[in-house]
């Protein structure tokens, strides 16, 4: 197949597939007149590049995956490399997880600081009419619970 229908049948562009190409990914081989051919295994490959990209991973992130495949393996985590992939960025989820919720920790606790400080009723003025809106603590800790 040549390099437009591999990008509608896996829903890419070509100048994506062409930019594979150039980062060693993909490689085309060539018919006589000089254009790109494809066959169903680059069809498995690109598949799996944009599978892995859809989840966060880069696309230097995608190469144990694409070399395991190409070494004729039926699926691209079927390899060490890929299992090593998955297990790094599993733990990067994992720091980011607990940082953001060390973030929101601090946010609900200054929060709840605030609130516990706020006497009576908050009043703001309106948007569009200049008029006051009251705002009570108890509905903003209302909210902070859900």
């Amino acid at each position: 197949m040549r390099i437009g229908e591999l990008a509608q049948r896996v829903g890419t562009t070509t100048r994506a597939l062409r930019f594979y190409e150039s980062q060693g990914l993909l490689r085309a081989k060539r018919s006589a007149n000089g254009y790109r051919e494809y066959d169903e295994d680059d069809y498995r490959l690109v598949n799996e590049i944009l599978t892995l990209q859809a989840i966060g991973f880069s696309l230097d992130d995608t190469r144990p995956f694409i070399e395991c495949l190409r070494t004729g393996h039926e699926t691209g985590d079927s390899c060490a490399d890929s299992i090593q992939v998955y297990q790094r960025k599993l733990a990067e989820v994992d720091a980011f997880l607990d940082r953001l919720g060390a973030v929101r920790a601090n946010l609900a606790a200054k929060l709840d600081a605030a609130l516990a400080r706020q006497a009576g009723p908050c009043v703001v003025a309106g948007p569009n009419d200049g008029a006051a809106n009251e705002v009570r603590s108890s509905d903003v800790a209302d909210q902070h619970s859900r």
